[in-house]
């Protein structure tokens, strides 16, 4: 199985995936989005795979998303905001061929595995 995860190695959350992704066999693509945003397009895709809105992607913990107005903003305001600011995506993004997942909690990633 190929998987790609949007990781931030400073994040346990997104450690502990990365690690259930090897246990799992995976081929791992990792992308440290903090230094490689995804595109709007790209995480638009991944949102909508996933089942969620961006704002439901969107990190409001220790940023200041809502001060800013972003969780009841547009699509296209988030999605904007994230990609000039990557530290506003929640993580950690997992993909594979059984679709995408925003594993918060963890557990979520067995879903797609």
């Amino acid at each position: 199985m190929k998987a790609t995860i949007w990781h931030n190695p400073g994040c346990s959350t997104s450690r502990k995936a990365l690690a259930r992704l090897g246990e799992a066999g995976a081929e791992v693509t990792v992308v440290e989005y903090l230094k490689n945003p995804p595109s709007a397009g790209k995480l638009a895709q991944l949102y909508k795979d996933a089942g969620i809105t961006p704002q439901q992607g969107l990190r409001t913990r220790n940023t200041d998303a809502a001060e800013r107005g972003l969780p009841d903003a547009d699509d296209k305001t988030v999605l904007a905001a994230m990609v000039a600011e990557p530290v506003l995506i929640e993580r950690p993004l997992v993909e594979t061929e059984k679709g995408a997942r925003l594993c918060r909690p963890l557990e979520r990633i067995e879903e797609i595995l």
